[in-house]
Order: structure tokens, then C-alpha cells, then sequence
């Protein structure tokens, strides 16, 4: 590493310890921006990097709640506010016990540089709380969504932050949270996205983050002259990310054989088709039930469940062409990053946010293979979060059609942007410094416009 990239990380890991995450997600952001700090003295003369790091504003809070047997509970509530240099903060809500300090930072961090790329007025932010939505009952959810508002209110608004949903916080939580608000500050404004359709939502809204995946896997492809007709995916996870992701998948000729929960996989050689993806919604949608289920519906699908004791996930080890990690953070390490490559998979389109390890990255970008990193790929959920923003703030409501081209125009110019930043700064084809550079240059511009704040 440069003298730049080590002094910058042992200042961060001096300042934030035990966030490995967090540590990861500004590595690579920075090791990416060593080639634009050599071109841009002015950015390091107004310390642009230090400042992008270090949150604008942390809020922590106790979310007390009570269950149904009477109980009272007590969990942490979190939204880091990262960055507003292009506009209001913008970034999901996550719900789940592995939520901390070091994980949400790394997710508002990467928040900035995607919201960025989605050509939007976005700033970054991201928040949560470790509770667990699992096995809880929708009048618990409700009182804890409830709680966790009545806290969160005093620091968002349209203008100021607008949090949307994320791992564990779908429709029913969007709406808890929302009345929750509606009712204590007495306005009815655009302060959540993922919002219902009847209630201003955006259609596509649900599909974005999948079909956007989708849609920077097709330009990449589309790059080589090549199309998605006719390739073999391997899919992980089976929220809603990989649920749409599947489907659009289906719709432009791809087959899926694998997708997951956290006991286990299921690969299926004949296809994921759109009749057998219903049964996957409803299951895990309406019943919230395992992904078992499917290999006791359904013959000839293996279903593997997972193993601990193992260094590798043996979802990646399929033949296949193409591969959407759409579960979570670090699930691709470098021994699965290489079972990828040996079984023949050139295209990578990350669905969730940081899913590969920094060796698997490494590995994808030596052989040059088209791999698109999260905050480029996925940047599609928040880009029509942004366009829910809009329709909110006019009054307005467009049509499934008029969304869904508006959503593969932006992931379209978020390739393009990549593509040529990439170029421009000698390293073509490497999406990863690409989708770096683009979107730090645009809120590293905002912020020297804007002097030192």
C-alpha cells in the first residue's frame, strides 16, 4: 500500500476499532482513489478524503418495547447520517441481530458513493436496530417499529434524511414506521420510501435492487457483445433481491439453478421458473418459511444444508456463467471467489452490498473477469427510492413502464460512468475503481464548493 492508503487506514482503524467492516468498505474505496488523488492535489490539500470518512452525524437510542406475553425488552437504535453534500441523507433501515456500530457505518459509507452514481440528488446514510423481526408477531413488529419511530422522528424529515427499508424491514415494517410518524408529527410527507402503492409507493419499487442487478450484469455483457440469453446463474439468498433478481433473470433468457436462506441452499438443474419462483415468494413472503420446503415440493432438487465446519459455501461451487450474491456482506471469501472462476462463471453482479471478501475481489479483477461491485450494481433499489422521492414531491404517480425505463437508464449511466472513470484513470475494465472513482468525485466536487462544513 501507498503512504497515502496507510496513513489513512491507521487513522481509521485508530479511531474506529473493532469495525472490520467499516475498516474493508474504506480500503477499498480509498486504495481505488490513490489514481485521482495524484490528479487532484486540491483534494488532499482540503482533506476531502478524511471528511467523506468521518459520519456527519452518529444517533444511538434505546428502542423499549413490549412483547405479547407482556415482557418488556430493551434493543439499540441507530441511523448514521454519512454525508449531504448532494442532498439529503438517503439509505435503508436494517433489523436484524447482527446489526452494530461498524456494520452500519460500512453500509452508510458505501451508501454515499452509490447514491452518487445513481445521478439522483442523494446523499448517504443507513440506521437499524439488532432486533429480530424472525418469529415475531405482527402486532410485536408493530410495537417495536413503533418505539424504534418515536425516537427516530426528531432526526429525519423529506428534506433532512429519508430511510427506507432493508435486511428484515419490508413492506409491513415501512408501514409501521411511516404511521408511527404520520401520527406524532401530524404531516403526511415522503419521509420513508418502499412505502405502499396506495399510500406513495412507487411501483418497481420492490424489483429495483434485483432487476437492477440484472440490468448491470446485461450492460457489462452488452459491453462484450453479448446478452444474458441462454446463461446458467447462481443466485444466493431469497428475499426480495434475489426473488426479482430471478425473475428478471427469467424473463431475458437466463436460467437459475440455486438460492438460499441461512440454513441452507437448494440448486435445481432443471431451473427456477417463473411457477416455481411463485412458490418461493409465497413461502417466503406470506408463510416466512425455510427454503427446504422447495426441495420437498419440487423432485430432482438437491438441497444442502449449511455446514460451519466448512471454508467454503458450496452454493458457488455450480458450473454456471454467471453468479448474483444478493444475500449478504463477505458470503463470496477467496476460496468461493475460485471455485467461481474454475467452474467457468465470468460475470459477477453483486445484489447485496460488500457479499465478496477483499482476496475474492482481487481474485475476479486479475483475471479480468466482469465484475460489477455492489454500490454500482445494486444501486438500483435506492435510485428508485429516489424516484419515489420525486413522485412524492409532485404529487404524482407513474406508470410500472415509465419506472422500470427510468431504473435501466440509470443503471445504464451508472455503467457508462464506471466504464469511462475506470478508463480515465488507467485501469480499464476494473468496475471497482470505476464505480470509486465516479461517485467520489461528484460529492468531492459538492464538498469543496461548499467549504469546510
Amino acid at each position: 500500500m501507498s503512504e497515502f492508503v496507510d496513513s489513512i487506514m491507521a487513522q481509521v482503524k485508530a479511531k474506529n476499532p473493532a469495525e472490520p467492516e467499516f475498516h474493508q468498505a474504506v480500503q477499498e474505496v480509498v486504495e481505488s482513489l490513490e489514481l485521482v488523488i495524484e490528479k487532484h492535489p486540491e483534494y488532499r490539500a482540503a482533506k476531502i478524503v478524511e471528511r467523506i470518512i468521518e459520519p456527519e452525524r452518529i444517533i444511538i437510542f434505546r428502542v423499549p418495547w413490549v412483547d405479547d406475553q407482556g415482557d418488556a425488552h430493551v434493543n439499540r437504535g441507530f441511523r448514521i447520517e454519512m454525508n449531504s453534500a448532494i442532498g439529503p441523507y438517503k439509505g435503508g433501515l436494517r433489523f436484524h441481530p447482527s446489526v452494530n456500530l461498524g456494520i452500519l457505518k460500512f453500509l452508510a459509507f458505501e451508501q454515499v458513493f452509490k447514491n452518487s452514481l445513481t445521478t439522483l440528488p442523494m446523499g448517504g446514510g443507513k440506521g437499524g436496530s439488532d432486533f429480530d423481526p424472525k418469529g415475531k408477531s405482527d402486532n410485536e413488529v408493530m410495537r417495536f417499529c413503533q418505539s424504534f419511530m418515536t425516537e427516530l422522528q426528531r432526526h429525519i424529515g423529506q428534506f433532512t434524511d429519508i430511510p427506507a427499508g432493508d435486511i428484515g424491514v419490508g413492506g409491513r415494517e415501512v408501514g409501521f414506521l411511516f404511521g408511527q410518524y404520520k401520527r406524532i408529527r401530524n404531516e403526511f410527507v415522503g419521509v420513508l420510501t418502499g412505502k405502499g402503492l396506495n399510500w406513495g409507493g412507487s411501483l418497481i419499487r420492490p424489483e429495483a435492487t434485483g432487476y437492477g442487478a440484472v440490468y448491470f450484469a446485461q450492460e457489462m455483457l452488452k459491453a462484450r457483445g453479448e446478452s444474458l440469453e441462454g446463461k446458467t446463474c447462481l443466485v444466493s439468498g431469497s428475499g426480495n433481491v434475489a426473488q426479482f433478481t430471478t425473475e428478471k433473470l427469467n424473463r431475458l433468457g437466463g436460467r437459475v439453478v440455486t438460492l438460499s436462506d441461512s440454513s441452507g441452499y437448494i440448486y435445481d438443474e432443471e431451473g427456477i421458473t417463473p411457477e416455481k419462483l411463485a412458490y418461493v415468494m409465497d413461502l417466503k413472503n406470506v408463510r416466512r418459511g425455510r427454503i427446504k420446503e422447495y426441495a420437498e415440493k419440487y423432485s430432482n432438487v438437491q438441497y444442502t444444508p449449511v455446514d460451519p465446519s466448512l471454508d467454503y459455501n458450496p452454493l458457488w461451487d455450480h458450473k454456471a456463467d454467471c453468479a448474483f450474491p444478493s444475500a449478504t456482506q463477505n458470503e463470496i471469501n477467496e476460496k468461493d471467489a475460485q471455485n467461481l472462476l474454475d467452474n467457468g462463471v465470468y460475470v459477477v453482479s453483486e445484489g447485496a452490498n460488500m457479499p465478496t471478501s477483499p482476496d475474492g475481489v482481487e481474485l475476479f479483477l486479475d483475471r479480468k473477469i466482469l465484475y460489477g461491485p455492489g454500490k454500482a450494481a445494486n444501486a438500483g433499489g435506492v435510485a428508485v427510492s429516489g424516484l419515489e422521492m420525486s413522485q412524492n414531491s409532485l404529487r404524482l404517480s407513474w406508470t410500472r413502464e415509465e419506472v422500470d425505463k427510468r431504473l435501466q437508464g440509470i443503471m445504464a449511466s451508472i455503467h457508462k460512468a464506471a466504464n469511462e472513470a475506470a478508463e480515465k484513470y488507467g485501469t480499464p475494465g476494473n468496475y471497482v475503481n470505476g464505480a470509486n472513482i465516479a461517485g467520489f468525485i461528484k460529492v468531492a466536487d459538492a464538498m469543496l464548493d461548499q467549504g469546510v462544513v
